[in-house]
C-alpha cells in the first residue's frame, strides 16, 4: 500500500535512530495466512496480521549463517591463558589499588585524609587519577539525594554532579540502609566463618527427635576438652542404635529420646547425670561463652526445659510417664497466616530480587518471598547469600525461602533467621529441578524421600515460632505423582502450608502445569493445612478459573506470568485485561532501575549490577505481546511470539528476542555500556518449554 507522509516521517526517524520501523509493510509471511484456532493449536501467538514481520530472506540468513561461523571460528582460535590463583588474586589486588577504585571512605567526603588505613588501603587515594578516567555522569538525579543527607557514595556516584551539600556521610548511610532489613553482622558472620555459632534451639529439637545427620556427626563430643554426657547402659544403647539407623531408609522419629526423666523428682534435682564433668570444659562454653549457673550450661537448661515444660502442669504421677515427643517438638503455638486469595509472588530465581519485588508491590501484590537460599552457604557466612534474605520495608508480608537436604542444617538454618531476620514465614523448598540441587540430595530429590522430608519439615518447625510452608512439585518422575499420598501428613509433620507446582521434576518447565492433580491434592489435604495452587497463571480468568474450580485452594502462586508481565497482580485485582502502552512499560522499568541503584549502590559497580538484573529480566518480558496485537485474548504462557512489529517504535524494541537490542534499552535508562561488555541469559532458554533454570 502506498504510504501517507506521515508514514514516511515515521519510518525516516526510526531508521535514523537505529530503531525497527514502527509501521509494518505488507508480508506474505506464512503465519499470516492461518487461521488464529490453528495457530492457537500449535501453540503460536495469532497476532494480527497487519503487524506480522516478513520472513527474512535467504541471502540475509545466509549472511548471518556466514558471519556466525566466522565469528566461532576466531573465538576458537584464541587460546585462554590459564592462571594460578596466586596471579588472580595478585591481578585482583592491583585492580583495587589502581585509579579505577577510589577509597570508599574517600569517596564520601573528597578528604584524603579521612581513610583510618592510610597507606596500607588496598584502595586507591588518587582523586585525580580517578576523576580523569570516570565516565560522564547518568542523565537523571543521584537516588539518594534527600534534603538532609547526601550520598553515601560521594564522588565515585554516576550522579555525582546533581549532590548538594548537606549532612554527613554517616547519616546517609544510615538513611540508604533504613528502607532494608534482614542484614548480617559482622560479629555473626564471623562466628559463622569460624564455626562457633551456637544453635541451643536446633540441637536440642535434632537430639529430641533422633535424627543425627552429618553435621552432628562431625561435632561428636569425643576429645578430651569437649562434653562428656554419662548415659546409663540402656540409654547409651538407645542412642547407639539411634545413630545407626538414622539414614533415609529409617525413621528415627520414634526413637527414644537419648535423655529420659529420672525415677524420682529429688533424684532429679541432685544428680549429676546430665551435667557435664567439672574437670572438662563444654564445647557450648567455649562457641557461646554461656555463663555456668549451679552446674548446668545454658544448653542442658533449654534441653530440659524443652522436656519437661509440658510435664509441668501435671501432677507428680504424670512426671513419671514418658513425655510426649509431639508436645515437645510444639511446645508453642505458632502464629498463623491466611494466604487465602492473596496475592503471593513467587520466590524466582536471579530475576525475583528486591527491585522487582517492590515493584510487583506497587503493581498490587499482597505476599512476596525472597529468592531460595542454600542452607550451607548461609550457615557459612556467605555474603552473596545472605543478600537473597533482604526485606524492603514496603513488604508487609514476606517470607523467605531455604533449601536443604537433612534436617539438622535446615533447623539450625530457621534457627539463625529467626534471630538474625525479621520475617513472616519461612518456606522450605523441596520442588527445585536443578541438577547441582537434586544431586546434593535437596530439592525435588527430597521427593523420593519421605522420611526426610518427614524430619526436615518436623526439625524446622519445631525450632522456630514462625510458620513453616514448603513447596513441592508433583513427583520426581512424570507420571508418578506422589503429593496426594503425603498431603495429610505434611500436616501433621508442622507446615501451616504448601504450595504445589503442577509439574514434576522430570518435566522441569515442559508441557502445561497439571491443575486436575492439584484439585485432588487440595480435596484430600486436611483443613488445617493451606494448600496453594502454582503453574501458568497468566491472566486474571486464569486465576478466576483456579479459584473457583477448587475452592479447596487457598490462593495461587504467581511465577513466571510476573516476570512476563509484573502487572498481572494489577489485572487481577481490577479484572481486566490492561492493554498496556510502550510508555507505560517503560515508567516500570524506570522505577525498577530507581530501586536496583538504590539497593545495588549508585556508583560504577552498583549501575553495572542494576544493568546486569534488568537485562536478566528483559529477557523475559520480551515475550509479552500486547493485547491490542492478538486475534484471540487473553495470551496464554505456553504461546510462542512470531516476529512481529509493535505499534510504535518502543514497543517493537521491546519485542526483540536479540540480547543486543536489551542492551540498547539498557543504555536509555543506565548509558553507555563498558567495552568489551556482553551478556547471555542466565536460564539459556528462548523457548518456554526448554527453560534450564529452576
Amino acid at each position: 500500500m502506498d504510504e501517507s507522509p506521515k508514514d514516511i516521517c515515521v519510518v525516516t526517524n526510526s531508521e535514523k535512530e537505529g530503531l525497527p520501523p514502527s509501521h509494518p509493510p505488507s508480508n506474505t509471511n506464512g503465519a499470516a495466512q492461518q487461521k488464529p484456532e490453528d495457530l492457537v493449536a500449535r501453540a503460536i501467538a495469532p497476532v494480527k496480521r497487519e503487524f506480522l514481520r516478513p520472513p527474512p530472506s535467504s541471502r540475509t540468513t545466509q549472511n548471518d549463517a556466514a558471519s556466525d561461523t566466522n565469528v566461532k571460528q576466531s573465538q576458537s582460535n584464541v587460546v585462554k591463558e590459564k592462571k594460578s590463583k596466586r596471579q588472580l588474586k595478585r591481578e585482583r589486588r592491583q585492580e583495587q589499588k589502581s585509579a579505577l577504585n577510589l577509597c570508599p571512605e574517600i569517596a564520601k567526603t573528597g578528604d584524603v585524609n579521612t581513610c583510618p588505613y592510610k597507606d596500607k588501603c588496598r584502595f586507591s587515594h588518587d582523586i585525580q587519577a580517578f576523576m580523569a578516567q570516570k565516565p560522564a555522569d547518568l542523565e537523571g538525579e543521584c537516588p539518594f539525594i534527600t534534603a538532609d543527607a547526601p550520598c553515601p557514595y560521594g564522588l565515585a556516584c554516576r550522579f555525582a554532579g546533581t549532590h548538594k551539600d548537606g549532612a554527613s556521610a554517616a547519616t546517609a548511610n544510615v538513611l540508604k540502609k533504613s528502607s532494608e532489613v534482614n542484614g548480617l553482622s559482622k560479629d555473626v558472620q564471623k562466628l559463622l566463618w569460624k564455626n562457633k555459632m551456637c544453635f541451643t534451639k536446633a540441637d536440642s529439637v535434632i537430639k529430641s527427635l533422633g535424627l543425627m545427620g552429618p553435621n552432628l556427626k562431625t561435632k561428636k563430643l569425643d576429645d578430651k576438652e569437649e562434653d562428656e554426657v554419662v548415659l546409663n547402659g540402656s540409654q547409651a544403647a538407645d542412642e547407639t542404635e539411634c545413630k545407626k539407623v538414622a539414614d533415609d531408609s529409617v525413621d528415627c522419629s520414634d526413637c527414644p529420646p537419648t535423655y529420659a526423666a529420672p525415677d524420682n523428682v529429688e533424684e532429679a534435682c541432685a544428680t549429676d547425670e546430665l551435667r557435664p564433668s567439672k574437670k572438662a570444659k563444654s564445647v557450648v562454653d567455649e562457641m557461646c561463652t554461656d555463663e555456668v549457673e549451679n552446674g548446668a550450661t545454658v544448653l542442658e537448661k533449654d534441653i530440659e526445659k524443652n522436656s519437661t515444660e509440658t510435664e509441668s502442669v501435671h501432677t507428680v504421677d504424670d512426671v513419671f510417664a514418658e513425655p510426649d515427643i509431639s508436645l515437645k517438638i510444639h511446645p508453642r503455638e505458632k502464629k498463623l497466616i491466611d494466604f487465602r486469595e492473596k496475592m503471593y509472588l513467587a520466590p524466582l530465581t536471579t530475576v525475583g530480587n528486591l527491585p522487582f519485588r517492590r515493584v510487583c508491590k506497587i503493581l498490587g501484590a499482597d505476599v512476596t518471598c525472597g529468592e531460595m537460599a542454600m542452607c550451607t552457604n548461609l550457615l557459612q557466612g556467605q555474603a552473596s547469600e545472605w543478600a537473597l534474605l533482604r526485606r524492603h520495608s514496603s513488604e508487609d508480608l514476606f517470607g523467605v525461602q531455604i533449601c536443604g537436604a537433612h534436617p539438622d542444617t535446615v533447623a539450625r538454618t530457621v534457627e539463625l533467621i529467626d534471630k538474625e531476620c525479621t520475617v513472616d514465614f519461612i518456606d522450605i523448598n523441596m520442588g527445585c529441578p536443578i541438577d547441582i540441587v537434586v544431586n546434593k540430595g535437596a530439592g525435588s530429590s527430597l521427593l523420593m524421600k519421605p522420611l526426610r522430608m518427614k524430619g526436615i519439615i518436623k526439625a524446622a518447625s519445631g525450632t522456630v515460632d514462625k510458620p513453616i510452608t514448603v513447596k513441592v512439585r508433583t513427583g520426581y518422575f512424570e507420571g508418578k505423582n506422589r503429593i496426594d499420598s503425603l498431603i495429610a501428613d505434611i500436616g501433621s509433620w508442622g507446615a501451616t502450608a504448601v504450595t504445589i507446582h503442577g509439574r514434576s521434576r522430570q518435566q522441569r518447565y515442559s508441557k502445561l502445569a497439571d491443575w486436575d492433580y492439584i484439585y485432588q491434592c487440595g480435596r484430600k489435604a486436611p483443613s488445617a493445612l493451606q494448600v496453594l495452587g502454582n503453574g501458568d497463571i497468566f491472566s486474571y480468568l486464569d486465576w478466576n478459573n483456579h479459584i473457583s474450580d477448587c475452592p479447596e485452594l487457598s490462593t495461587c502462586m504467581i511465577a513466571r506470568g510476573a516476570l512476563i508481565k509484573p502487572w498481572l497482580c494489577t489485572e487481577i485485582n481490577e479484572q481486566r485485561h490492561w492493554d498496556i502502552s510502550s510508555g507505560e512499560r517503560f515508567n516500570i522499568l524506570k522505577d525498577y532501575v530507581r530501586f536496583g541503584l538504590e539497593h545495588w549502590g549508585s556508583d560504577k559497580k552498583g549501575v553495572e549490577t542494576t544493568r546486569h538484573f534488568l537485562l536478566e529480566w528483559l529477557s523475559y518480558t520480551c515475550r509479552y505481546i500486547p493485547v491490542g496485537l492478538l486475534d484471540v485474548i487473553p495470551q496464554q504462557l505456553n504461546w510462542r511470539p512470531p516476529s512481529y512489529y509493535g505499534r510504535d517504535d518502543l514497543e517493537t524494541l521491546m519485542a526483540s528476542d536479540s540480547a543486543a537490542d536489551w542492551i540498547r534499552i539498557s543504555e536509555m535508562l543506565l548509558g553507555k555500556v563498558p567495552d568489551g561488555f556482553s551478556f547471555a541469559p542466565k536460564h539459556k532458554s528462548n523457548a518456554y518449554d526448554r527453560a534450564e533454570n529452576g
